[in-house]
């Protein structure tokens, strides 16, 4: 398995990872299906104009694109702090293999050196115990629950509000 930065090279493949993520699991991600449908393309390709405070990883099983998650620095000055994990999907084929763990491994690798970064963020859908595992198993830990943060057709979901402090 390879893991890198993706480039807007990238974006036709993305764009498809992207769309089965948001199809499989709506309730995992705050952008829907039929957005991201609408939207096309476009919004791919910008996405994938990476900076060290800002990125898409991929994780690739041969050619084809099995897993991916991402990154956002804060850039207000009272926030830089802070940055984010976005995005992460890993496809059911592959899912406990360890291609999410090693996405996320070299995610923290990339980013605990950036000068100024005290912690990184993310959410996790308090109905996917699998990645909220995960997560705790790299040191992020719950620091709030927001109720009903996403609303589906048919239900709410909550979101589970994790941290990883990288400095004391």
């Amino acid at each position: 398995m390879e893991i890198r930065v993706l480039t807007e090279a990238d974006a036709e493949e993305y764009y498809a990872h992207r769309l089965r993520m948001l199809k499989d699991h709506p309730g995992a991600f705050a952008t829907s299906y039929e957005e991201t449908k609408e939207e096309g393309m476009e919004p791919m390709v910008e996405r994938l104009q990476s900076t060290g405070e800002k990125f898409i990883l991929g994780a690739f099983a041969g050619d084809r694109l099995v897993g991916s998650v991402g990154f956002l620095r804060q850039q207000r000055n009272k926030l830089r702090h802070k940055g984010f994990v976005l995005g992460m999907y890993t496809h059911p084929d592959v899912r406990r293999q360890g291609v999410g763990k090693a996405l996320l491994e070299n995610l923290l690798a990339r980013v605990r050196n950036l000068p100024g970064l005290e912690q990184i963020q993310l959410g996790v859908a308090a109905d996917n115990p699998a990645a909220h595992s995960l997560y705790a198993s790299l040191g992020f830990a719950e620091f709030g629950r927001e109720r009903e943060a996403l609303k589906l057709p048919d239900r709410y979901v909550d979101e589970i509000h994790m941290v990883l402090k990288l400095k004391p």
